[in-house]
């Protein structure tokens, strides 16, 4: 089921791309605005073919959100070249396109941009393409799947010391006694020894 629904979607997101792909060579790319209007169609074409892979449950069916490390370390390096060379291979003249085609030259990379000019249509879909890889999901939990939760470790239960009975020598003219507790329970008597000038106080 996984494969036939990723299978659909694939070919669905194909089929829209290349839709837009050839809508982009109905457009005239001879001015600066037809030119920027062929590359945001061709960077929407690789989009879709990204995008088409989550609808296809392609990370698990989740809510698809931005990962920041793949924006951050993927997607920004790619649309710096790849916008250094559209914004160069413009075919008008502008103030975009002198500056960076100068600086181009000031760090001797004027060569590979100018051949890599003429592949304009590429770098727009490939951009598109990798923006779309930046979503990301970790998809549902599934029913009955352990959650697991991290927990500081338990402290060591301490067991209460045995208390031993106590034997104490009082004096033999303290009267015999009961010490009770809250509850009426006895807890500790003096019981009378043997030798008569002696007592002994038992804890109960």
């Amino acid at each position: 089921m996984y494969g036939t629904v990723r299978g659909v979607a694939t070919v669905v997101g194909a089929g829209i791309a290349g839709g837009l792909v050839w809508l982009s060579t109905q457009i005239g790319q001879g001015s600066t605005g037809g030119y920027w209007a062929a590359v945001g169609i061709l960077a929407g074409a690789g989009l879709v073919m990204a995008v088409s892979q989550l609808v296809g449950g392609w990370t698990k069916w989740g809510v698809p959100r931005i990962s920041a490390g793949v924006f951050l370390i993927g997607f920004l390096p790619v649309l710096v070249v790849a916008g250094w060379v559209l914004l160069a291979g413009q075919p008008d003249s502008n103030w975009f396109q002198r500056h960076v085609g100068s600086w181009s030259g000031s760090i001797a990379v004027d060569g590979p941009v100018h051949d890599l000019g003429s592949m304009s249509a590429v770098l727009a879909f490939g951009l598109g393409l990798v923006f779309g890889f930046t979503f990301d999901t970790s998809g549902p939990r599934r029913p009955g799947e352990p959650v697991w939760e991290t927990r500081a470790p338990a402290e060591p239960v301490v067991p209460a010391e045995t208390v031993p009975a106590e034997t104490a020598v009082v004096p033999a003219d303290t009267a015999p006694t009961t010490v009770l507790d809250g509850d009426g329970e006895a807890t500790e008597s003096i019981e009378r020894t043997p030798d008569a000038d002696t007592q002994r106080l038992v804890r109960m």
